[in-house]
């Protein structure tokens, strides 16, 4: 999965949202995210991560994904 492939998919699950996507080894499997969405709001912070978790469960579970760095916020935090 490239950089840009994530950055659509996070866009497409996320339409309000601001997304950056680094790839962390060069590897294009070790991954940190950041994104900031209104569809956090009032969700707790392992519930926004697992929010992100299910966007890509198909990758992490084959290990194409093989390592996920998450940051969220609402942008109010």
């Amino acid at each position: 999965m490239t950089a840009a492939q994530m950055k659509e998919r996070l866009e497409k699950a996320y339409p309000d949202g601001k997304v950056e996507v680094y790839d962390m080894t060069g590897t294009q499997d070790h991954w940190q995210v950041a994104i900031v969405s209104q569809a956090f709001k009032g969700l707790s912070r392992i519930a926004q991560q697992r929010h992100v978790m299910n966007v890509f469960d198909a990758e992490l579970k084959t290990g194409e994904v093989h390592a996920l760095t998450i940051k969220t916020s609402t942008g109010e935090n």
